[in-house]
């Protein structure tokens, strides 16, 4: 028998968090209803984004045109990525109206995600009438409201475009002073003004983006 006693050092396992996976973050009673990726917090690696659903029962309608509609609302649901999952950034589960909404004499807006630069940009087309879009920046926390863009069309012709800075409170209008359609060329005259703004307005609190005051 050797003297030798055979010691095994045994070290301290480091514990690393993965994250966790997309579906944890999604409520009960919930689905999702689209999925976005890019890179929201500069470190190179594709964050998530989910828009979700509600599915309550009795949100199910019959509409104007006898057809039977889900009027459920939609929310976000934004995720860091981490390890082999997610962490949640940022989470707003009933802020955007549903897809389904009655758009008087055209169709309702039409919500779009994108993920552009590190921001987070929440675009509505509404066809022949132009476009709005919000864009948020990761900070203190929470999603932030830097920007507003707003193009207000009659058909082909943009009769205005509007850019606002909520960093630096300015706003740019322009305005066509050619509206005329045959028009060869569009000539915008542009106007800047300060706006007033005490704080940024964070994703997590916007309660319905139908009813969000953005100065024009």
């Amino acid at each position: 028998m050797s003297d030798t006693i055979d010691t095994t050092l045994v070290h301290e396992e480091k514990v690393v968090d993965n994250g966790k996976p997309k579906k944890d973050f999604i409520p009960k009673g919930f689905v999702v209803y689209s999925e976005y990726f890019g890179d929201l917090n500069k470190d190179g690696i594709d964050d998530c984004v989910l828009i979700i659903k509600d599915t309550k029962p009795e949100n199910i309608v019959t509409n104007r045109f006898e057809s039977e509609v889900d009027r459920n609302r939609r929310g976000i649901v934004v995720l860091f990525k981490k390890g082999n999952g997610y962490e949640l950034a940022v989470k707003n589960y009933d802020c955007f109206s549903s897809e389904n909404e009655d758009g008087g004499v055209y169709f309702a807006p039409d919500l779009d995600i994108r993920l552009e630069k590190g921001n987070l940009i929440l675009h509505y087309a509404h066809g022949r009438y132009g476009y709005w879009a919000y864009t948020f920046r990761h900070q203190n926390h929470d999603f932030e409201l830097i920007g507003y863009d707003a193009s207000d069309n009659f058909g082909p012709i943009t009769e205005r475009l509007i850019s606002i800075n909520f960093l630096t409170n300015r706003k740019l209008i322009k305005t066509n002073l050619n509206p005329q359609e045959g028009v060869d060329e569009e000539v915008f005259e542009s106007k800047w003004s300060k706006i007033e703004a005490d704080k940024l307005i964070k994703l997590s609190e916007i309660e319905d983006f139908d009813e969000l005051n953005i100065s024009e």
